[in-house]
């Protein structure tokens, strides 16, 4: 038996080749979910909608919250999936989820049949690996900050 390090199937493909396509797969995934619903809350629900929405889910600051959201997943969204600041945007997104479970989604249980908190959950655990992990190689944040040790950089 060998391992992957062994296998001469496994020479090709480096593990920061495989890391930093997964990343760019959980990006683009995240990214295309988080715009659609900032999309839907913008432009099919209209912003009123989604403070009226809030509000009666009990959402503090419902008039304040709903725009911020709103704006958050589709704009946080279309910079998910280019790679841009994906830190800064993972994290503010992984917050916008927290807050979904904690205000909203939690108290319902696991299954998104019932208003519970899987697909939130979810989303959000991706959104704080990728404030963690960062774009990866595959993304506009290397394009334009590549492996420079600078703070800036280190954000993206």
């Amino acid at each position: 038996m060998t391992t992957d390090s062994e296998d001469p199937r496994m020479a090709s493909v480096s593990p920061s080749r495989t890391t930093d396509t997964a990343l760019a797969v959980l990006r683009i995934a995240l990214g295309v979910v988080f715009f659609a619903h900032g999309w839907q809350k913008i432009f099919q629900f209209t912003l009123p909608g989604v403070q009226s929405s809030f509000g009666q889910m009990g959402v503090p600051a419902a008039e304040i919250a709903g725009p911020v959201v709103a704006f958050l997943e589709l704009i946080g969204g279309a910079a998910l999936v280019l790679g841009l600041v994906t830190r800064v945007v993972g994290a503010l997104l992984a917050l916008d989820m927290l807050g979904a479970i904690v205000l909203v989604h939690g108290q319902s249980g696991l299954f998104v049949d019932q208003g519970g908190m899987e697909l939130v959950l979810l989303l959000g655990v991706g959104a704080l690996a990728l404030a963690i992990a960062g774009a990866g190689r595959f993304s506009v944040d290397a394009l334009l900050f590549g492996r420079r040790g600078g703070r800036v950089a280190q954000l993206a």
